[in-house]
């Protein structure tokens, strides 16, 4: 299931907002130790075409590289977490966090990935397909 298009959401402050012209895919959760440390608990994240991303403002956001191959953007003023993409030149998606999306968002769960890393003071137990790694099918982008 996706949002319909024109999608809209923001940051705590509003120093970051979006609108997403596309769907949005349904949301993928990631208990990997970057998420987590990133997050103060796992990513829960939905995802469009980058292209079809529109910062309607953007004063606050700033993108810090947490790997060789993808970085993630928050609002410097806030702390807001808000989006996750690959820095490759032909990355295609970027991850919205869910969380920053204007409700209501009609999504739903439909995956949790890096489950061999979650930690250990929360249990997932929602009936919802878990990977304990990278997921075997593909799943668009992660997280």
């Amino acid at each position: 299931m996706t949002k319909p298009s024109g999608a809209t959401g923001q940051c705590l402050c509003g120093g970051v907002r979006y609108r997403v012209s596309s769907p949005l895919r349904d949301v993928i959760t990631c208990h990997c130790s970057q998420c987590r440390q990133t997050t103060g608990h796992y990513v829960a994240a939905t995802q469009a075409l980058a292209s079809d991303l529109e910062l309607t403002e953007s004063s606050t956001l700033r993108w810090y590289r947490s790997s060789d191959t993808a970085e993630r953007g928050f609002c410097q003023r806030c702390g807001g977490n808000l989006f996750w993409r690959r820095t490759a030149p032909d990355a295609q998606h970027v991850s919205i966090m869910a969380g920053t999306v204007d409700t209501p968002t009609n999504l739903k769960t439909v995956q949790h990935i890096f489950t061999a890393d979650k930690s250990d003071y929360y249990e997932i137990a929602d009936g919802v397909p878990q990977s304990a790694q990278w997921p075997e099918q593909k799943v668009l982008e992660r997280p």
